[in-house]
């Protein structure tokens, strides 16, 4: 791979979340960010998460603050809690889809290859878009969890699948580093510096 090919992150942050979970790993997203600009140009890490409504504090907000002050853009935007009509219990509605499909395709002219960390289907039809405009699409996910993580007609329209259990090795935290070590342990901020709020369009 050429080292002038502009490459962009796109992680759907619960997702990618849940998958390294299924795995048994934690995330060191300083490493992840140093594999990935070892492949080309980074031009941009998007990281999309949501955050509930109301909430003074919650534990993402430590690893959003050091996601924006070590290269990463984070995008968030609000979750509303609500009643089910059918069976009383509180739930909480959340999804950041429209979001990163709309940066994803006005990034689109700008790179020539997107990695999608998620895996999920709904953005089967995000990854034709971008390669009809002539963009490369990288899906990381997982098939080695039963079921898989990865929505079989993503991972088809995907050009490039890669496992997330084949970078482990080079994107794993060590036990010692875990969330809560001294790197992490940032004063909790509301929203942090520079942080992208898209709290006004709450679904």
């Amino acid at each position: 791979m050429s080292s002038f090919e502009k490459i962009a992150l796109f992680i759907d942050g619960a997702n990618l979340y849940a998958t390294s979970k299924a795995l048994g790993f934690d995330l060191d997203y300083r490493r992840l960010l140093s594999e990935f600009q070892g492949r080309g140009t980074l031009v941009r890490a998007f990281y999309y998460t949501t955050v509930i409504e109301d909430q003074e504090y919650s534990s993402i907000r430590p690893l959003i603050d050091w996601l924006d002050y070590n290269g990463y853009t984070v995008v968030t935007k609000l979750a509303k809690e609500f009643v089910d009509a059918n069976t009383g219990r509180r739930k909480v509605k959340r999804s950041m889809d429209v979001d990163l499909a709309v940066s994803a395709m006005e990034l689109a002219a700008h790179v020539h290859q997107i990695v999608l960390f998620s895996g999920d289907g709904d953005f089967r039809s995000l990854v034709e878009a971008l390669q009809r405009r002539g963009v490369r699409v990288t899906v990381v996910s997982t098939l080695a969890t039963q079921p898989p993580m990865v929505a079989d007609e993503l991972r088809r329209q995907a050009d490039v699948f890669i496992d997330l259990a084949e970078l482990k090795a080079r994107v794993g935290r060590d036990l010692a580093e875990r969330p809560g070590s001294r790197e992490m342990r940032q004063p909790p901020q509301f929203l942090a510096r520079g942080t992208i709020d898209r709290g006004d369009r709450v679904e």
